[in-house]
């Protein structure tokens, strides 16, 4: 944090850890502040002294907590704050300029209740800022976020009722690791315990959560962002194996993690992963590889490969594509 962070403000930053963190210790909130135990005391010091109950208690459990009841002080925003918060719900969901969408009317309390002064110019951005439909988003309820959060902080397993794509149901237990935000789609990292492996569902799937007794411990070091990118590349339906010309070195840039796992060769590189859609990883994925390869494994990969090439000699040799390509 920077050094000219005010005591005032470090303070209401401990107060926010407090609130969400409850027995935090002393050394646990110098960590988050990043300042020395003897600080982090005095900030402690300072939210008392304001009126805040802030009690301690010793022992394994211990630490800082505050007092029941505690009524909090009002949220204040700067007016790039403010901006901010409404291109961010604009970026994230278009639909948020519409009062009966569920962000929209929660974004427009806030905007009502900030001060003139402040929030001027955040309505006006709302009123007159427009965004594109992303067809690629996807919204999951609330309620079901809900309940998959908080189970992933408590570390509890869940019951879950789920849909696939081709419109399979099931339930299952799962140990909810980490939930993650990627263009747009929301996505549940679990230990599926009917698979006995790591699956990725789609939150927006789900259609009942159901809390259990039963606590369980993620992996340790784990990085759910890169975990998700890597797994989005396996278990798909067709098989996909691409050969480079060039090292991993100069390939690696190119390539996104759900397009498969590049693995050496002695005078290049290879591809390994799959898809469900051969035709996209052809002609949005590959189509753009400045490198040569050739197709070495797939027969569904190599048909779409063949069907744009087929689709490009058309567009120069000024001849109509042959029969059957796409």
């Amino acid at each position: 944090m920077p050094n000219d962070v005010s005591p005032t403000a470090r303070a209401l930053r401990a107060l926010e850890i407090l609130r969400t963190r409850p027995a935090t210790t002393a050394d646990e909130l110098a960590v988050r502040l990043g300042v020395t135990e003897r600080a982090a005391r005095r900030y402690v010091g300072i939210l008392r002294e304001a009126g805040i109950p802030v009690e301690s208690a010793r022992g394994p459990h211990g630490g800082y907590r505050l007092g029941r009841g505690t009524r909090l002080p009002p949220v204040h925003f700067t007016q790039a704050e403010a901006l901010g918060l409404v291109m961010a719900a604009l970026s994230g969901r278009p639909a948020v300029t519409d009062a009966d969408d569920l962000v929209g009317a929660a974004l427009g309390k806030v905007v009502k209740a900030l001060p003139e002064s402040v929030g001027r110019q955040a309505a006006l951005l709302r009123e007159y800022a427009s965004a594109a439909p992303d067809p690629n988003a996807a919204h999951p309820d609330p309620a079901v976020t809900s309940a998959l959060v908080e189970a992933v902080a408590h570390r509890r397993r869940v019951l879950l009722a789920y849909r696939s794509e081709a419109g399979n149901a099931w339930e299952e237990e799962a140990d909810p690791w980490s939930l993650v935000v990627r263009h747009g789609r929301w996505y549940l990292l679990c230990h599926s315990h009917r698979a006995d492996a790591m699956r990725t569902y789609r939150v927006d799937r789900i259609g009942q959560v159901r809390p259990t007794a039963q606590g369980f411990e993620p992996p340790a070091a784990f990085d759910p962002v890169a975990v998700l990118e890597e797994n989005l590349g396996s278990g798909w339906q067709f098989t996909t194996r691409v050969v480079f010309d060039a090292p991993p070195a100069e390939v690696a840039p190119w390539i996104r993690p759900p397009m498969g796992r590049l693995e050496p060769l002695d005078d290049g590189c290879l591809l390994v992963g799959s898809t469900r859609n051969p035709d996209m990883y052809v002609q949005d994925w590959l189509a753009g590889m400045p490198f040569a390869f050739r197709i070495d494994g797939g027969d569904e990969l190599r048909a779409a490969a063949a069907a744009l090439a087929a689709r490009f000699t058309a567009a120069v040799a000024d001849q109509p594509p042959p029969p059957g390509s796409r």
